[in-house]
């Protein structure tokens, strides 16, 4: 009986000694500045080893004042963000149309269901413009910024420090940006 566990022992022992050496024959060496390891196809593959990180957090401008866009549209941003939510309800197209009509922006309701077909329904409708911005963080403040993806995609309104719908945020959304709009005054 003895034996037959001192032979089952010394059969874990090699067995795992034969397996790492296998490993490493199978092209997953050491190394201090890359970690390999296989992807999901069973191909060697690596990584590089990250021991140095930025210190100082990323710090995105605030958004300016165009004297050209109706005050009515700041207004618009400071009612979103006072009604936003700390996290995403998945309702952002709606909080942004109520904002929008609370500050008289707007004069009815908007009829659209879906985030990305706000941008079009303003323009048609409403009298709002597209904006030659193509960068969320170059927006100016009050400007309606419409996103595409995740099918019916995300609209929100820049803040001076952010980004509001039916919740704040300081980073935009990372959906692509479709255009940004805004309402000039006359």
């Amino acid at each position: 009986m003895l034996t037959l566990q001192r032979f089952l022992l010394i059969s874990c022992i090699c067995a795992c000694v034969l397996g790492a050496h296998h490993a490493g024959a199978a092209g997953l060496t050491n190394s201090n500045s890359r970690f390999y390891y296989k992807d999901p196809f069973g191909r060697p593959s690596s990584a590089r080893i990250v021991r140095h990180y930025w210190t100082v957090p990323i710090v995105h401008p605030f958004a300016h004042v165009d004297p050209r866009i109706n005050p009515k549209l700041m207004r618009a941003a400071s009612i979103a963000q006072e009604r936003a939510n700390a996290s995403s309800k998945g309702r952002c197209w709606h909080y942004v149309k109520t904002a929008l009509v609370a500050s008289g922006a707007i004069t009815s309701y908007p009829k659209t269901a879906y985030a990305n077909q706000a941008g079009s329904e303003l323009v048609q409708s409403f009298g709002f413009s597209r904006l030659s911005v193509r960068d969320p963080y170059s927006a100016p403040i009050g400007s309606v910024l419409v996103y595409g993806g995740g099918g019916c995609g995300h609209v929100e309104i820049r803040t001076k420090d952010g980004f509001v719908s039916d919740y704040h945020s300081k980073n935009r959304c990372f959906y692509p940006l479709l255009a940004v709009y805004a309402k000039l005054s006359s």
